[in-house]
């Protein structure tokens, strides 16, 4: 049963323009994501060697006479395009951080110190980078741990009303993903920083996405939607930890493990032309190995690979199901048949962009459309459960 809003219950107490800088931060994410997973894919994850400079430039040298950090090319040669590619991707998220930061403000601006306690986290993160740049690691990392602290304090203590605890924990996420973004390049793409890389991305479009929707307060008001609330938390594990898994093999460069660039059966849905392929899934998911390796191409061998392969085509069929299930639930109640009939075409469509990126050999286009199709899944069931309110 669908039950009109009513306009009063529910809301937050927010500056009146906040939503529309919540829903500029969310453009903005999409953006970084689907752009972050473009340097990926085309190999540009270390095209600046050094950070947050590039060859030593806020921007990035066009020529090796411009490089004003030589050490940087004993890591990495020049290549133009892969610089200007990583540092466009650094400056599109800084800015987002600024945004993220001025909804934290604004957020805890009717709090006791607020906006005191926010500016103090983002003055010691700040100082922080000057530091490391400078060759001291130690001391920057304790004045970054401080100010991730002083925002999880903040979040833990102040209530939600005001979207207060959501802004501040969205701004300890952006600092720790600024933080692993400096690790991907530093720990030459290891494989478990890029996957953490791209997992704290999507947490923050999900988090500024709710954020959104409450600032709006455009509620659907349903008699079950505790229950439906339930279906979505679960649809929305699943499709998180296919989206590791895929972030996984990505990180592994293990996309056509099962061959590519062939219509037969042989690359799917069979793997190296057999239904039960050699495989090694506790070499494919070791998580943590040796500091200094070079994982740009991968270590992995065949079998490992192949391993990662598998389990990220059987938790698709899981997460089709599940979203599928979920879909079916909302196209049935009128007030939301059309975010059940979008979660079903998108989950259709990613599910025939990753059989086409291996019959294709994986071209940049596609690739990247099958992150942004993960993007947009969770842009779909976290808007539902930032929507969702039970009658009072």
């Amino acid at each position: 049963m669908h039950t009109p809003a009513r306009p009063s219950a529910h809301r937050p107490t927010v500056y009146r323009h906040f939503h529309r800088i919540a829903w500029l931060a969310v453009a903005l994410t999409l953006c970084v994501a689907v752009f972050g997973a473009y340097v990926r894919l085309s190999d540009a994850g270390l095209g600046c060697p050094d950070w947050p400079t590039c060859y030593g430039r806020a921007a990035w040298p066009t020529v090796v006479e411009d490089v004003r950090h030589p050490t940087a090319l004993d890591v990495r040669p020049l290549e133009v395009p892969k610089a200007w590619r990583e540092q466009v991707h650094r400056h599109i998220a800084a800015i987002l951080g600024a945004l993220v930061l001025a909804l934290a403000l604004l957020a805890a601006r009717r709090r006791r110190f607020g906006m005191a306690q926010v500016l103090l986290a983002a003055g010691l993160v700040a100082l922080a980078i000057p530091l490391y740049m400078r060759g001291q690691p130690m001391a920057a990392a304790a004045l970054a741990v401080a100010g991730e602290l002083v925002l999880l304090a903040a979040a833990l203590r102040w209530s939600n009303v005001d979207l207060s605890r959501t802004a501040a924990l969205t701004l300890a996420v952006i600092v720790f993903q600024a933080l692993l973004g400096m690790w991907t390049v530093t720990m030459l793409l290891k494989p478990v920083i890029v996957m953490g890389h791209l997992l704290g991305g999507l947490t923050t479009f999900s988090l500024l996405t709710w954020l959104a929707w409450r600032a709006t307060h455009r509620p659907i008001v349903l008699i079950d939607a505790p229950r439906l609330q339930r279906w979505l938390y679960v649809a929305l594990g699943v499709l998180g930890v296919q989206i590791a898994l895929g972030g996984w093999v990505s990180a592994n460069y293990a996309a056509l493990s099962c061959g590519a660039g062939s219509w037969s059966a042989d690359n799917f849905p069979r793997c190296v032309g057999l239904w039960v392929p050699p495989a090694d899934f506790r070499e494919g998911f070791v998580l943590w190995r040796g500091i200094g390796v070079d994982y740009e191409g991968g270590v992995l061998d065949g079998a490992s690979r192949i391993a990662i392969q598998l389990a990220h085509r059987a938790m698709a069929v899981v997460a089709t199901i599940v979203l599928l299930a979920t879909a079916w639930k909302f196209v049935r109640i009128p007030g939301t048949r059309g975010w059940g009939v979008a979660l079903a075409l998108l989950t259709v469509a990613q599910v025939t962009i990753g059989i086409l990126n291996v019959k294709l050999a994986l071209p940049l286009s596609l690739a990247v459309m099958h992150n942004a199709g993960a993007v947009l899944l969770l842009f779909v069931l976290v808007s539902l459960l930032a929507r969702l309110r039970r009658v009072d």
